[in-house]
């Protein structure tokens, strides 16, 4: 059930989406909501705390505007009243993130994840503005670092400043640098630090990370939600020892081809992943075959565990 007092911590997974094959859908593929529900509900019924509409592995991008807002209502619907939603309001400039945050907001959203400006590289009092027109319709708010994909960094310091802001209250740190959780607690005491990466994960907490915005926890929900946990109790031995055969798949979640990684991984252990839209494409032969690997690995450890 809803644990107040976490805000928006605890392990809050990042959900795909699911197409099934229609002529008239973009790309020919419809979103099947449904199976989107279903897994929402799967996840919080394996123990994790909340889920994520609308990020980068929901391929927000590729959705239309229609599908987007039924993705975020699907997931509120599907878990709402057991789990955080904390849906994406990525946008280009502040108007249309804003319009996405007030949509979250009317359908009943715990919280928003928001980068910087996408496609434009804004600079520090841009992204300041950015986050303080966000904040404005008044749903918490947790930012996210992500340099690779905007070219911004949200250093410790600027994070300092955006934290002054009034409802911004976390942070999902995706720079895999574990120096920077005590950094940012430094210049932002009571600013949420949120894992952002799956394979830093135990490092983050173990430097006292409230949280983890996952990927690879859609595929294994149980078994990394007790991964969690034991790193936030400090059993640093049994963590260590469910950790390190399953991070290499873990390191799939910062790669290019994570989404396609992650629906696999679904496939692979008897659920369904399926296809991503484009720009998105198949993994290639040599990709499958590492992540196979990985995946074979991670089982077996898990059967053992």
């Amino acid at each position: 059930m809803k644990n107040p007092t976490r805000g928006l911590g605890g392990v809050v997974v990042a959900t795909p989406v699911f197409y099934r094959e229609q002529a008239s859908a973009p790309a020919g593929l419809a979103l099947d909501f449904d199976a989107y529900a279903e897994h929402c509900r799967w996840l919080v019924d394996n123990g994790c705390h909340g889920v994520g509409p609308n990020g980068s592995l929901g391929e927000y991008s590729s959705l239309t505007d229609e599908e987007r807002r039924r993705v975020a209502r699907t997931a509120i619907a599907a878990v709402g009243a057991d789990a955080t939603v904390i849906v994406g309001v990525h946008g280009v400039g502040s108007h249309q993130a804003v319009r996405w945050a007030e949509a979250a907001a009317e359908d009943g959203a715990d919280g928003v994840l928001c980068l910087p400006p996408t496609m434009y590289r804004a600079n520090e009092s841009e992204v300041i503005a950015h986050y303080q027109a966000v904040a404005a319709v008044g749903l918490p708010v947790m930012v996210y670092n992500n340099p690779y994909d905007t070219k911004v960094d949200l250093t410790p310091r600027l994070l300092g400043e955006i934290a002054a802001i009034d409802n911004v209250v976390a942070v999902k740190e995706f720079s895999g640098d574990v120096r920077r959780v005590l950094e940012i607690k430094e210049h932002a005491p009571d600013l949420q630090v949120i894992v952002g990466a799956d394979d830093v994960l135990l490092e983050g907490v173990l430097m006292g990370a409230a949280g983890w915005f996952a990927g690879f926890p859609n595929v294994f929900p149980a078994e990394t939600t007790r991964l969690y946990a034991l790193a936030e109790a400090g059993k640093l031995d049994e963590a260590r020892a469910l950790y390190e055969p399953i991070v290499a798949t873990l390191r799939w979640d910062t790669k290019t081809e994570f989404v396609q990684a992650i629906k696999y991984g679904l496939d692979r252990t008897g659920r369904y992943g399926g296809p991503c839209r484009p720009p998105r494409g198949p993994l290639t032969d040599a990709h499958r075959e590492q992540l196979t690997a990985d995946l074979d690995r991670a089982i077996a450890a898990l059967r053992e565990s």
